[in-house]
């Protein structure tokens, strides 16, 4: 794994006191790994993040971890808004759902490995802390979407999965989904009701766990998903 610094401006202090207890994976949805090193180290942007692997593994180091990197944005996960403040944050060079969406290669894959790995070493971060933008921001962001391997990084050790695959069973109510939606960390309505904002956060959740079909719908086999994750919280 190469490791490069291109130091980007946009940090702060992170609180006194604070403690780093998240790790949010990205995609930089943007066309080229160049065009998106540019944006995250452009003082006029105001967005970076600590980390950035390119497609063919090499690693850019953008924010130390004891600073604040501006990453999240406004998100939320277990009722904790102040996700840049205890988070470590790691783009993905990957055009994302707008500048048509790949897979992410082996190279890219492996490098990511690595780095948790270390990040894991140096920080208490509990696996169910270990998440995606989406998972945080499900309202207003994809990514890093379907097409990246949750599982996998499990299988590592990096980041938390159902310890079986359960059975389809008789979908939930809506009521009881969302209360389980929101035990596993997701800020989720708690009205009973099938609503945008509800389909947006189920969506979220297969993005990451059932990446085959992310259509918002509470089917039979996302309801189990979301079960087997919530008994284990």
């Amino acid at each position: 794994m190469q490791l490069r610094d291109r130091p980007s401006p946009n940090h702060g202090p992170r609180p006194a006191g604070g403690i780093v207890d998240m790790l949010i994976l990205h995609y930089t949805g943007m066309r080229t790994a160049a065009e998106a090193l540019d944006r995250l180290t452009s003082p006029e942007a105001q967005v970076s993040a600590h980390y950035l692997i390119d497609e063919d593994g090499t690693l850019w180091r953008l924010v130390p971890e004891a600073r604040r990197a501006w990453h999240a944005g406004v998100s939320c996960w277990d009722g904790k808004r102040d996700i840049n403040d205890r988070s470590i944050g790691i783009e993905l060079v990957n055009p994302g759902h707008e500048f048509g969406y790949r897979d992410f290669p082996e190279a890219q894959m492996a490098a990511l490995e690595t780095l948790c790995h270390d990040i894991l070493k140096r920080h208490t971060i509990p696996l169910r802390h270990v998440l995606g933008h989406s998972d945080v921001a499900p309202q207003r962001k994809a990514d890093p979407g379907e097409r990246f391997d949750w599982r996998r990084l499990a299988r590592q050790g990096i980041g938390f999965w159902p310890d079986e695959a359960p059975g389809a069973g008789p979908p939930a109510d809506i009521a009881g989904l969302q209360r389980l939606l929101a035990r596993i960390g997701y800020e989720t309505p708690q009205g009973g009701v099938l609503d945008a904002s509800t389909r947006q956060v189920i969506i979220a959740f297969q993005r990451h766990f059932r990446p085959a079909r992310c259509d918002g719908t509470p089917d039979a086999e996302t309801a189990a998903l979301i079960a087997a994750l919530a008994s284990g919280v």
